[in-house]
């Protein structure tokens, strides 16, 4: 989630767009007693964490660096910027928004990894070891992963693991309704105003700081534009509780089950759920079922590098190796529960609306209440429990086989974004002559239409209804301001409902706010910098990285922040404790940087 968001985030103490010289940045009190020159570290970001960065610049300053800050007015411009290989480091955030440690370092570290700079066979090998391990074996394996990335080679710096805090308009919104889960993003079906006679007739409006949206396909975006938006605009086979903890609860799935050997996973499908389309600015029922046909081709796209052009989960599912529908009601009489006498299908029919009689292979051959069911089978390659946990982010969502294939006619060779319209393509979504909503929604919400200034989306009049997982509010507005400060003055005066992110230097002012309330949680979010690996004198020279590396004092940004944060070693840190900490060393900056000026 992030999630998605789950994307790299930059920030930077500056002037947006400018480059600070030697002269911005001396003082500080150097105290450094290495010989040789001052290395120039080179920092790319831009202007948004200046918090962050004035406590950085002056601990790399006073442990004898000379500091460049490469400043960028906005994340297009620094991402220009990186991909040109102008930085030494960035100011680098990342949150697992599965709840699953493979996922915190896959993406991140593993050679060609959807956003790995990194390139090393051994970590690679340490990446697919801690995945298939639980328990104390894993926890051995994630802190043999961390001492190579963080202390051996030294490929990022760890500065702190951020908390959750979320600001909500207590005034009309019931808080108690605003969950705020660890890893997953916002569950707006679970939202409701205080006085209830008011979710079918009034808007909730909801922030998220950036307008353009990637993509509405759940496999071709991973970021902060669209991980909340799609999360609820496509139903998933599982969900992750506020916890962490994958349930069936609020999915497609009654119930699902890991069978003996942890490389076999079953799913037993609902049927009330369909996929609901735009007519008109409102959302109508396709009665097209949410099928097992729909969950096959979705997550067989899903692990296929080549099933849309700019993928961008491929390496969350990669793998995954087979997704069949089970038409043998033996095969799950026979198999067993992993590390149970259980049965699959005992362990599938629990709390069913009827007992299964019969597993069907065709959607239109479903009927729950005659006790006729689908279910799905996934299979991987090697044991991999964590697979459960990719399968609860947006990019596992369930798509329209008949709608996705309508749309994408093209060829993914020779695709061509000028003239080719492929599904999720916000410019269908967008008011003005492209608009041509083609989107069709199998989770509770659908996007009807957008512009500059807000997404509207409106319920499916198809999800769940009837049961406690039907949406509340009818409507939902999903307001764009890039700005943090705007957005709590919008929080503040009522103009939004929800602000997600409520920076630590703010708090007080949402708790001292009698139409306010806040909710405060834990986060998988993790701060750190990312050194280059291609092309600069810290892509060549350990020593200077881990120079850089032990000049970070953490406990200056948890003091910084009164607490809000927490020691972080690595994107991993959150979700397994290794018992690895990384300390400000003096002693060892000298050392590193000795080494790497006798080394030139």
């Amino acid at each position: 989630m992030k999630k998605l968001l789950a994307l790299l985030f930059v920030a930077v103490l500056a002037l947006a767009g400018c480059v600070q010289k030697k002269s911005d940045v001396e003082g500080g009190g150097n105290a450094d007693t290495s010989t040789g020159e001052k290395p120039t570290i080179e920092i790319l970001g831009t202007a948004a964490g200046e918090n962050d960065l004035n406590i950085l610049r002056d601990q790399l300053t006073k442990n004898g660096f000379e500091v460049v800050l490469n400043i960028q007015p906005d994340y297009g411009s620094f991402s220009a910027q990186k991909d040109a290989g102008n930085y030494d480091v960035a100011l680098s955030s990342w949150t697992t928004v599965t709840g699953n440690p493979d996922y915190a370092v896959r993406g991140l570290f593993k050679t060609g990894g959807d956003y790995s700079v990194v390139s090393d066979s051994n970590l690679d090998a340490l990446i697919d070891k801690a995945s298939t391990l639980t328990g104390d074996e894993a926890k051995d394996a994630y802190a043999e992963l961390e001492q190579l990335l963080v202390f051996d080679q030294a490929y990022i710096a760890p500065l702190y693991i951020s908390k959750k805090a979320q600001g909500i308009y207590s005034a009309e919104v019931n808080p108690e309704t605003v969950l705020l889960p660890k890893s997953r993003a916002q569950v707006w079906e679970a939202i409701s105003f205080n006085d209830e006679s008011l979710n079918a007739s009034e808007t909730l409006v909801l922030h998220q700081a950036i307008a353009s949206l990637t993509s509405l396909d759940p496999i071709k975006g991973n970021d902060g534009s669209i991980n909340t938006l799609n999360t609820n605009m496509y139903v998933r086979l599982v969900n992750l509780t506020d916890d962490d903890q994958v349930v069936s609860d609020g999915s497609l799935s009654y119930n699902h089950v890991i069978a003996e050997g942890n490389s076999e996973y079953y799913f037993i499908l609902r049927d009330d759920i369909n996929f609901a389309k735009v007519e008109n600015g409102a959302a109508v029922d396709t009665g097209e079922l949410v099928s097992a046909e729909d969950v096959v081709f979705s997550l067989n796209r899903a692990k296929d590098e080549s099933s849309v052009p700019d993928h961008r989960t491929y390496s969350i599912h990669e793998n995954i190796d087979t997704v069949e529908v089970v038409t043998d009601l033996a095969e799950l009489e026979n198999a067993k529960v992993a590390g149970t006498e259980e049965t699959v299908l005992d362990a599938l029919s629990k709390e069913l609306p009827q007992a299964v009689t019969e597993v069907v292979e065709s959607e239109d051959q479903v009927d729950n209440a005659a006790g006729k069911y689908q279910v799905v089978k996934i299979t991987t390659p090697n044991p991999f429990p964590q697979v459960l946990n990719y399968l609860a982010h947006q990019s596992g969502g369930i798509v329209s086989e008949k709608q996705v294939t309508s749309i994408n006619t093209f060829d993914v060779a020779s695709y061509d974004p000028n003239t080719d319209v492929a599904y999720g393509d916000q410019a269908t979504v967008t008011e003005g002559s492209s608009y041509n909503n083609h989107l069709y929604a199998s989770g509770p919400y659908i996007l009807v239409q957008k512009n500059d200034y807000e997404a509207t989306f409106v319920k499916n009049p198809a999800y769940r209804i009837g049961t406690e997982y039907e949406p509340k509010i009818t409507n939902i507005s999903v307001r764009f301001i890039d700005d943090n400060d705007s957005a709590l003055s919008a929080l503040r005066n009522g103009e939004i409902h929800v602000l997600q992110t409520v920076p630590e230097t703010k708090l007080d002012i949402v708790k001292s706010d009698t139409n306010l309330a806040l909710n405060e949680a834990e986060s998988n979010a993790v701060t750190y910098l990312q050194f280059n690996t291609k092309g600069r004198e810290v892509s060549n020279s350990a020593d200077l990285r881990k120079a850089v590396l032990y000049s970070i004092n953490q406990e200056e940004f948890i003091t910084y922040y009164q607490g809000y944060k927490r020691p972080a070693v690595s994107t991993v840190t959150p979700l397994v404790d290794t018992g690895l900490k990384l300390e400000a060393n003096r002693d060892k900056v000298t050392e590193f940087l000795n080494a790497y000026n006798e080394g030139k």
